[in-house]
């Protein structure tokens, strides 16, 4: 089981700023920050780490789960308003399953975050 991941982002503040808002769809605060690292999470434990400073690591992806579509349709407005990248916008990716809704956006240092959604279609899709 997964209790946590760390990313490495070139500009701290930044990236900061973006996860904030771009995770707030999801529940997801700031819940710790010390020195140059930042904990976003809720319900008080952060399970997503930003620290900043150089890194030689590769880009990597990171999928959130959403309770509903609606929630990936507002991380992915929110995250592009926020400077992140479209990377595929909100839709079904049925090569996964027929459920399989999913949006993707780069974040300022190109990492891959996807929210996605496996409970059937909402009637408006």
């Amino acid at each position: 089981m997964l209790d946590h991941i760390g990313v490495h982002v070139h500009s701290y503040e930044r990236s900061k700023e973006f996860y904030r808002l771009a995770l707030a769809p999801l529940g997801y605060e700031l819940i710790l920050e010390y020195a140059d690292w930042a904990g976003f999470g809720w319900a008080d434990k952060p399970d997503l780490w930003i620290k900043g400073g150089k890194s030689t690591a590769p880009n990597i992806h990171i999928a959130f789960r959403a309770e509903d579509r609606q929630t990936v349709r507002d991380f992915y407005r929110i995250a592009l308003e926020a400077g992140g990248k479209d990377n595929g916008g909100p839709g079904v990716r049925e090569q996964y399953h027929a459920d399989y809704y999913a949006a993707y956006v780069l974040d300022p240092d190109g990492h891959n975050i996807e929210v996605v959604c496996h409970i059937p279609g909402d009637l408006e899709d």
